[in-house]
């Protein structure tokens, strides 16, 4: 959805810009043509695999493209180290990327094969509790409680087949224990939403989320820009409260004859939701559940 970001973001020639989640550099890229040579990009990831492959892609806009090492946790002490804030616009684009899940080796999806493939999931590889790790310590209750929040339909009766199916360190072990349970038909395999709950909890995004998008708010200048590209439900509920709340002014009680709080909107709403075109979902099947919301900085 570039060109939808685009049009939401707005991005003008000198403009500072925040990728939060950079990836291969597609939407920093397009942005950075917008900028134009006086604007800046500040792009971060918790990949450094992905920053790689973004910092070769970028390279041909110079100082333009300053890219960090970072969970979008930290943006606002990203861009005030890097001594560009308050900036224009913030893009999150959720989720993982196509290159991510193509790369067989990382564990975050299932694919036909005889070679056992680690259950990891873990984005920066180089540090944090792997899903193997993760399902080893759980208890089922807990693990249950981890799958709901993911999506998974039936979460109990999941976290029981996975507990009697222990240790589980592999892919393929993890969707053998997953073949016998029960689940409501849907249009995609059952152990998808499964090993996305467990991605979830393996990077802790929904909490990550929570952090990126209030130092977003702090980073922005009046007029600035925030946009978030969610796949997942529970994401996109996130983002859609945060900014319902961002853009109410008071919250005293209707009872009082007048304004307590003194609370201003901080945000406002720029539309209501969107997801992509009919073309896009067919020219990037991954697309399909993506929901863009965004707003202004007040």
């Amino acid at each position: 959805m570039v060109d939808e970001v685009l049009e939401l973001l707005a991005p003008r020639p000198g403009a500072r810009i925040v990728d939060a989640t950079t990836g291969h550099g597609g939407h920093a890229s397009a942005i950075l043509e917008k900028l134009g040579p006086d604007g800046v990009l500040v792009g971060l990831d918790r990949d450094p695999e992905m920053l790689a492959v973004a910092e070769a892609h970028l390279a041909r806009f110079g100082s333009a493209a300053k890219l960090f090492h970072a969970r979008f946790g930290y943006l606002r002490e990203v861009v005030t180290g890097a001594g560009v804030a308050p900036v224009d616009g913030v893009l999150f684009d959720l989720g993982v990327c196509s290159a991510q899940l193509d790369a067989t080796e990382r564990g975050l999806s299932f694919r036909p094969g005889d070679a056992p493939v680690a259950l990891d999931m873990r984005m920066d590889r180089s540090r944090g509790e792997t899903a193997a790790e993760l399902l080893a310590r759980l208890e089922e209750p807990e693990l249950a409680e981890l799958l709901r929040r993911g999506g998974v339909p039936f979460p109990t009766r999941v976290a029981r087949a996975l507990g009697a199916a222990r240790p589980i360190d592999t892919v393929q072990q993890l969707v053998a224990a997953l073949a016998g349970v029960r689940l409501p038909r849907r249009r995609h395999h059952p152990a998808t939403l499964v090993f996305q709950a467990l991605r979830m909890a393996v990077n802790d995004e929904l909490a990550e989320l929570d952090g990126g998008l209030a130092s977003a708010l702090e980073v922005l200048a009046p007029g600035g820009r925030l946009a978030v590209l969610s796949y997942h439900s529970g994401e996109d509920r996130r983002v859609k409260e945060f900014l319902a709340r961002e853009s109410r002014g008071c919250i005293c009680p209707p009872a009082l004859p007048m304004c307590g709080c003194g609370r201003k909107p901080r945000m406002r709403l720029l539309g209501r939701g969107r997801g992509p075109s009919a073309a896009e979902a067919r020219r990037n099947p991954r697309a399909r559940s993506a929901r863009l919301r965004g707003g202004v900085r007040c």
